[in-house]
Parts: structure tokens; C-alpha cells; sequence
């Protein structure tokens, strides 16, 4: 089943970068939890984006403040019920124009096929302690 999670993981990132948020939820548990780094990187404070509305909710926010997202997965490491995907992110602010580049790091948690928490990472390093691993 992790080889399916894999995939799964890979289609969603695919749809985040679409900023397709339906064709990300199909992926979703309908209670998951998502922390993500990238509001923290913006300024914001640490959340949690709860709910497949939760999701929608956290799509906005990241829209209303950037042009441009992007995520370039680098290595992706199956850990059974978990996914531990380093890369880069990419973006560009809406009001400055300005680009940006960082690491990156994932951490998928799934459930009868569906991720049920997702926590992301401005350091993969942080990523890889999370998941149990050296960094």
C-alpha cells in the first residue's frame, strides 16, 4: 500500500501546484489536519488548516498573498504509512512581485488510502527529525 501512497502523494502535489484544491481533496481524509510552513515563512503565525474546508480555507490564504507557488519534489522516502518528501519551493509575492526559493520538506500521514495529516517544513532537516530519520 506505501508504493500507492507514493502515488498518491505525487498526483496531490501535482494538483497543489495546479492550485487545484478539489483534485487535492480527493486525496485527502475528510478530517485532515495540515500545518503548513509556508504561512509561518509569510509572516503568519504557526496553524492548522482542519477539514477538507479547511483546506479550501488555507488555499485562499496562500493565494491572497502569493502570485506564485510552487513545489519541486526532489526524493520522495516511503515510510509505510507515511511519506517523507524533500524539494524546493518556489514562489513570488502578489503585491511585491518578489521571488523566492527555499528547501522544502513533507511529511504525509495516511489512512485507508487518504492522508490524514500533512505537515510541512521551510527545513528539511526539521522534516526528517520529524519523521524519525538523521538529518
Amino acid at each position: 500500500m506505501s508504493e500507492e501512497n507514493v502515488e498518491r502523494f505525487m498526483q496531490g502535489i501535482e494538483a497543489y501546484n495546479r492550485r487545484d484544491p478539489e483534485a487535492l481533496l480527493e486525496f485527502m481524509d475528510a478530517e485532515v489536519e495540515w500545518y503548513p510552513a509556508i504561512l509561518v515563512g509569510l509572516g503568519g503565525g504557526a496553524t492548522v488548516f482542519r477539514g477538507h474546508e479547511g483546506i479550501r480555507a488555507m488555499f485562499r490564504e496562500v493565494d491572497e498573498n502569493l502570485a506564485e507557488i510552487h513545489v519541486e519534489v526532489a526524493e520522495v522516502q516511503d515510510l509505510g504509512d507515511r511519506i517523507l518528501a524533500t524539494g524546493r519551493l518556489r514562489t513570488r509575492g502578489k503585491t511585491s512581485g518578489a521571488a523566492t526559493e527555499s528547501p522544502f520538506g513533507y511529511i504525509a500521514h495516511f489512512r485507508d488510502d487518504k492522508a490524514f495529516l500533512v505537515q510541512t517544513y521551510l527545513d528539511p532537516a526539521d522534516a526528517m527529525k520529524a519523521a524519525g530519520l538523521s538529518a
